[in-house]
């Protein structure tokens, strides 16, 4: 008979922190300051790839706006001529968004409510995601069940361990683009059926659900500002600041421990 997977131990906020600089999922992160100025200048070129599919209009053009937003909610070094090597999250600042996302996530089990979860980074969030759908859906929420035979960006759109991917050659693919999301709520709409009441994703999936004006929370890395000038407007509700991708996949396990406990859920193996 196969041993059933014990449970992560929940990190208190100081034993978090201190992983969070330990696997550089914060502290100084693997992202290099060069890539990301070269966002931020390209957002606010009007650049809408960097934009996360959310419509930013002309209000940020000028890239140390951007920056000054950066250096206060992810915690970047907030000197403009600091051009090229180290960058930094502030490991504060994600459990911060943390506990911001855990009160969210305790409104929607409260409440019952429906909720898609989607990824444009499956190599290191998927597991994060799939793990909030199975503690929301014990907590009684419905996990929303995309349509079938979607299709963005010359991929298909599907669900895997709860999670909405784009699936590209049998391959999940890495995608910043707001097609995806766009592609699951039109089929929804379509097919009759309700709009999540809300969305938890990363990249342009929490973009684009954000700007159609639905409740949205999501993760986002230091080198996609989108989505923290989304929250900044109050477009986004949540925006988590963290290296989306590290070298292993389980280091974010203690970060959804910390997540799902702060919310009042039951954590799933």
């Amino acid at each position: 008979m196969a041993r059933m997977p014990k449970p992560i131990e929940t990190p208190s906020r100081a034993e978090l922190i201190d992983h969070l600089v330990r696997t550089r999922i914060a502290g100084q992160v693997a992202t290099p300051r060069e890539n990301n100025l070269s966002h931020y200048r390209k957002l606010a070129n009007g650049d809408r790839h960097y934009w996360l599919g959310l419509e930013l209009g002309d209000r940020w053009t000028d890239e140390q706006d951007v920056l000054a937003v950066m250096a206060e909610r992810v915690g970047v070094v907030d000197d403009p001529s600091h051009r090229a090597g180290q960058d930094t999250i502030d490991p504060e600042l994600t459990v911060a968004g943390l506990d911001r996302m855990a009160a969210r996530l305790r409104k929607a089990a409260m409440d019952r409510q429906s909720v898609l979860l989607a990824t444009g980074h499956p190599g290191g969030l998927l597991d994060v995601h799939r793990a909030t759908a199975d503690a929301l859906r014990a907590a009684g929420c419905e996990i929303v069940v995309i349509p079938a035979g979607l299709t963005a960006d010359e991929g298909s759109v599907w669900q895997f361990a709860d999670v909405a991917v784009l699936e590209r050659g049998a391959t999940l693919w890495h995608t910043h683009s707001p097609e995806p999301m766009a592609a699951i709520l039109d089929g929804l709409a379509a097919a009759g059926r309700p709009q999540p009441d809300l969305v938890v994703a990363d990249h342009g999936w929490a973009g684009c659900a954000a700007q159609r004006g639905l409740d949205a929370v999501g993760y986002a890395d230091c080198n996609d500002p989108a989505l923290f000038l989304g929250e900044a407007e109050g477009t986004l509700q949540v925006a988590v600041p963290l290296d989306d991708h590290v070298r292993d996949p389980r280091f974010y396990d203690p970060v959804v421990a910390y997540l799902l406990a702060t919310a009042g859920l039951r954590g799933v193996a």
